[in-house]
């Protein structure tokens, strides 16, 4: 059990967490949320020792075992693959090392033949013996090949070190695990082996994500933070979300008789209930949906943004032709000989295993880059709004975001700084933050205003290249939402696994040999063996 007791955080004047007391307890895992700069990834450096709190005390159960998702990718570039792994548990390792180092010496003496000893039955009770196939199989779960078990990790790939930094977080099965974004850059496979994984997992985990259907398959439990505070509530990520929106709608609806509300919460826990049960997910090991009570969840102080796209006039029935599209990028072949016919109204979740070719792509069919053959053609009625994978340099001027908004503009109307500022409003550029430079702006503010740009040009369809690339929980909620309601065309690309499962009704691969094409929602697809 790991618990933190009035726990304070002070930077400068501003309180991040004000006397907070938390339990985590094990067989659960926590989902930790909150806005930007509520202190999530402060919290998780505070409670694996990592950075000290002003005031408050962090207790581990005497005799368990703390593993962290290590964050530096380079932290271990002198050591083997494997060595790494076992680093991951601190005490087998360091047994591991003495026993190495006695049996190393050249004059062993009768008190070294006793310390070995004692160390040997110590490695015993660690399972010690079968910490290196151990340690193996689960590289290889994570599909790190024995080839490369030997191999330094500074000799390793980027992907393939956030794996290996991934197995030496679960090695031995920490009795408490700790990890700050632990999908990032992981594929779809990989993604659901540590769904599963940690699905089974008795111990307690703690988990910062903004993958929500990560969220929703390992979560027992969702942490919000909000007003300095963390509070617990019981289910997953889309529990929470949607019994929040309840229950402010609840308290905003004063007339209305609290047996018909008390009805309304019922048929809520009874619909969510019933999803769970079907599902895969932790949650439905965990019988903990009855016991809910709306009334304990908090109003939030977190705020969404209004993204809202219209078309200003509806597409006719062709949207786009391409015909034996390829590209080349020197002397590899990124895609090549692609042909689709895009119709009215399509999802398209566009992917590939190399997202340069992604990427390609998308600035091909929006005139930015030249092709290697083929040709694509859109449709007269079609306008297209794009949200591109980099977007630096669209920021690079002087302007204050209303001036930069301004660029965009079609009418005198739009051209109005009260028009302007609405939009910006929408993206929670109210007040002076509308007068920002573009150049100080994060890379979540930066794609808020992107979209702000994109909801002005009222496009019937839309290219999103990875749109969910540094914004927080609630923007790709409402940016999800959003596009669930759109009524145009979509291609999008990412790795959000709920934005592909909820949007697409189309998936197109590319591939350097061609495009796979299917009618297909995104599970069914990753999960046909044929594909």
């Amino acid at each position: 059990m790991l618990s933190v007791s009035n726990l304070s955080v002070q930077f400068g004047k501003r309180v991040l967490f004000d006397e907070v007391n938390a339990t985590f307890t094990p067989g659960n895992c926590y989902g930790i949320i909150g806005a930007n700069g509520a202190g999530k990834s402060t919290f998780l450096k505070i409670i694996s020792g990592k950075q000290d709190a002003n005031s408050g005390s962090v207790h581990l159960e005497t005799g368990k075992r703390l593993s962290v998702l290590e964050q530096n990718h380079s932290a271990y570039d002198e050591h083997t693959v494997l060595e790494v792994v076992l680093r991951g548990n601190t005490e087998l390792f360091t047994v591991k090392e003495e026993m190495e180092a006695i049996y190393a010496k050249e004059d062993f003496s009768d008190a070294d033949g006793e310390r070995v000893g004692e160390l040997q039955i110590k490695f015993e009770e660690m399972n010690g013996w079968n910490a290196e196939s151990d340690a193996a199989s689960l590289l290889s779960n994570l599909e790190i090949p024995e080839r490369l078990h030997h191999m330094l990790m500074a000799d390793v790939d980027g992907k393939q070190k956030v794996r290996v930094l991934l197995a030496q977080a679960l090695f031995g099965s920490p009795d408490v695990l700790i990890m700050d974004e632990p999908t990032n850059d992981l594929d779809y496979d990989t993604i659901t082996w540590l769904e599963n994984f940690l699905a089974n997992y008795d111990n307690t985990v703690i988990v910062v994500s903004h993958d929500r259907h990560f969220l929703d398959a390992v979560c027992t439990h969702i942490s919000d933070i909000d007003f300095s505070k963390i509070n617990h509530y019981s289910g997953n990520y889309t529990f929470w979300y949607e019994s929040s929106q309840l229950a402010a709608r609840q308290r905003a609806q004063q007339n209305k008789k609290s047996e018909e509300k008390k009805k309304e919460l019922q048929e809520f826990i009874a619909r969510f209930s019933a999803n769970v049960a079907k599902s895969k997910q932790a949650t439905s090991r965990k019988k903990m949906i009855e016991k809910l009570d709306i009334s304990e969840i908090k109003p939030s102080s977190r705020r969404y943004p209004a993204i809202i796209f219209d078309q200003e006039r509806e597409a006719g029935d062709q949207i786009l032709n391409i015909e034996g599209l390829s590209y080349q990028q020197e002397d590899e072949v990124l895609f090549s000989d692609v042909n689709i016919n895009l119709a009215k109204g399509d999802k398209v979740i566009l992917f590939s295993k190399d997202s340069r070719a992604v990427s390609a792509f998308y600035e091909i069919i929006s005139g930015n880059l030249k092709q290697t053959k083929g040709t694509f053609l859109w449709g007269v009625t079609t306008t297209q709004g794009y949200l591109p994978l980099e977007n630096e340099e669209f920021f690079a001027t002087e302007d204050n975001l209303v001036d930069w908004l301004r660029q965009w503009a079609h009418t005198e109307e739009e051209r109005d700084a009260v028009y302007l500022r609405g939009f910006l409003g929408k993206m929670l550029f109210s007040g002076d933050e509308a007068l920002k430079s573009p150049k100080v702006l994060s890379g979540g503010e930066k794609v808020r205003c992107m979209l702000s740009k994109m909801m002005m040009q009222n496009a019937n369809v839309l290219m999103l290249d990875e749109p969910t690339n540094h914004l927080d929980l609630e923007s790709i909620t409402a940016f999800n939402n959003s596009l669930k309601n759109f009524k145009g065309t979509l291609i999008c690309s990412t790795h959000d696994h709920e934005f592909s499962q909820s949007l697409g009704n189309r998936i197109i691969e590319l591939t350097p040999k061609g495009a796979i094409d299917r009618y297909s929602t995104f599970d069914d697809y990753m999960t046909d063996p044929e594909n």
